[in-house]
């Protein structure tokens, strides 16, 4: 994937340019950042001003015991808190109404652009990895306005508090501006081994959530084959790995402060030792030197948590990486339609020379392909597994595009039509047919609105499921489980016909749907199909035969070719791999 330019891939150049990403979703909120940045500075000025209030405050009060400062310099300390509090206040709460809210928008841009995607790209993307990148990693990034604003606050109260140690003393305050260069060289060796890790981890995170989310949905095997012992292990293991980057990445992270300290340590020592000695010499006064201390010692806590923002900076970094990876990718592109509306009723489907061949396979899933289907003509496909079969279906739709030759729709090639209206020609019922874990009525008025009650029962009626509706307590508002678990596979595939029912297709697809079924089952659904099948241009895949010998025409394929076309009558006569096919399952 290509994101910036390489030499971007270290150090500042790095940080800047996802800082600009970043920042394209937060400018929206400007108003909010500009808030924040006023009143970040008012807190940042209460601090020089509580240490430029420490050499009156000893020298006026403590030394010279004047009662007037004694009532003005408290009250004024309270003021300052007091606005140092309010400040704050707005300051942080400005900033993160702007971070939560850009989130939001990169959350929505980013499932915006994963759902569009071809199949080809979630064939080759655990699910469970995406959704880390929707949820994990756009939390990392969470971290990253707060603590850049943070930095903007502890440079300005670093540099204000400097003004001040100037002021106090300009020969000392000369020796901390050479020290505090030293600072930077742990910061800098830091950020980069918590990047690193910083990657590991997520990239772990990622690999533990498609783990989890494949060995839960598979539950039922594992409970099968009584394996919850082996899970166990192969989970330790995932986890260790996951549990190893974090900890490298907390080592580096701890040993941040304890680096900075060490250098500040060096620095207030030399600072007590000279401003000792000119307080004992008379050069200077109490007051001026504790000033001078104070501001220094105020000047230590932004240092450290400089050294904190940027920590969290480069975390925040690291999700955003993965996250851009993703919405600025040149690599992955979105599917992508013709501008022709598809209204018009089926006139004929002609496939021309059709080549296709799946991403890093050298061997064609499809080979020379030449198909017509004609309107109301009810079409069958058999042939071995790995025939090429669903591949053929899966071109009409557009969930791939064939490398050579041709596919034309109503005398019209399939790319110049808008992919929602070619989607919406086409109804597609499989074997294992998807059903949300939401209500039978979402079910099958999905991708349509306004559907009647009248119209929900007359066609639950022809899909031979509405009696099973009538029988359930919430009627079509019962909540049918993840992938319509309550269900068993007759009625899940009676509401799938339902639900395809409502969409009233022009050109119907059944791509093996009864084949994992009882007999009892399948007899019911067969009668739901042929309903749905009245008057349909259909294109049947079928695993046993036994459903076909009525069909039209039969194409028979094997290793992505095919190999004949004809009735029952003539593939029995002509064609020896339809005839095994057919005495294999009739045999008896």
């Amino acid at each position: 994937m290509k994101l910036m330019p390489q030499s971007y891939k270290k150090g500042l150049a790095y940080t800047l340019y996802y800082l600009r990403r970043m920042y394209h979703y937060f400018r929206p909120h400007k108003k909010s950042i500009v808030i924040s940045i006023i009143f970040m500075s008012i807190y940042s000025l209460t601090s020089s001003a509580m240490a430029l209030l420490v050499k009156p405050m000893l020298d006026r009060i403590f030394i010279q015991k004047d009662q007037t400062s004694l009532m003005l310099i408290p009250l004024m300390v309270v003021v300052i808190f007091i606005i140092r509090g309010l400040s704050f206040y707005i300051q942080n709460y400005q900033i993160h109404y702007c971070t939560l809210k850009g989130l939001e928008d990169i959350r929505n841009d980013l499932y915006n652009k994963l759902i569009r995607f071809p199949i080809s790209f979630f064939e080759h993307n655990q699910v469970g990895m995406l959704l880390a990148r929707i949820v994990n990693d756009v939390e990392q990034i969470n971290r990253s306005a707060p603590q850049v604003i943070k930095i903007f606050r502890y440079f300005l109260t670093i540099l204000l508090l400097i003004c001040v140690a100037f002021y106090r003393d300009s020969y000392l305050a000369t020796w901390v501006i050479l020290i505090l260069p030293l600072v930077l060289f742990p910061l800098i060796y830091l950020s980069k081994k918590l990047r690193k890790f910083g990657r590991k981890r997520q990239r772990e995170i990622g690999e533990i959530s498609s783990y989890i989310q494949e060995k839960f949905s598979a539950i039922q095997v594992i409970k099968s084959f009584a394996t919850e012992d082996k899970e166990t292990n192969n989970f330790v293991n995932q986890n260790a790995k996951l549990c190893n980057a974090a900890i490298k990445r907390r080592f580096y992270h701890a040993m941040s402060t304890p680096s900075i300290e060490l250098i500040l340590g060096f620095g207030v020592g030399i600072v007590v030792f000279y401003g000792g000695t000119q307080v004992i010499a008379g050069n200077s006064t109490p007051g001026n030197f504790f000033s001078f201390l104070t501001a220094l010692s105020l000047l230590f806590k932004p240092l450290q948590k400089l050294n904190n923002s940027n920590m969290k900076i480069q975390q925040s970094l690291v999700g955003a990486e993965r996250v851009f990876n993703i919405l600025d990718s040149r690599d992955i592109h979105e599917e992508q339609g013709g501008s022709l509306p598809l209204q018009e009723a089926f006139s004929g489907l002609y496939f021309e020379n059709v080549t296709f061949y799946y991403p890093n396979f050298s061997r064609p899933a499809l080979q020379n392909i030449n198909l017509d289907i004609n309107p109301a003509e009810k079409l069958a496909i058999v042939g071995p597994s790995g025939a090429g079969k669903s591949t053929l279906v899966n071109l009409i739709p557009r969930f791939y595009s064939p490398q050579k030759g041709n596919i034309t729709l109503n005398a019209k090639d399939l790319s110049q039509y808008n992919l929602v209206d070619l989607r919406r020609y086409v109804g597609i019922i499989t074997q294992d047919g998807m059903l949300f874990n939401t209500s039978i009525r979402e079910n099958l008025t999905y991708g349509m609105q306004g559907v009647s009650r009248e119209k929900l029962d007359e066609v639950c009626a022809v899909a031979q499921i509405k009696d099973f509706i009538d029988s359930l307590q919430d009627g079509y508002e019962t909540i049918i489980g993840e992938q319509g678990k309550i269900l068993s596979g007759g009625q899940k595939q009676r509401l799938i016909i339902a639900r395809t029912l409502l969409k009233d297709p022009e050109l119907l697809i059944l791509d093996e749907a009864t084949s994992a079924m009882d007999p009892s089952s399948e007899q019911n659904v067969q009668k739901a199909l042929s309903n749905l099948m009245q008057s349909k241009t259909s294109i049947v895949i079928a695993h046993r035969l036994s459903t076909i010998l009525t069909s039209d025409r039969i194409v028979v394929m094997d290793n992505g070719k095919i190999l004949d076309i004809g009735t029952h009558a003539q593939l029995y006569e002509r064609c020896d791999l339809y005839c095994k096919l057919y005495n294999l399952e009739f045999q008896d």
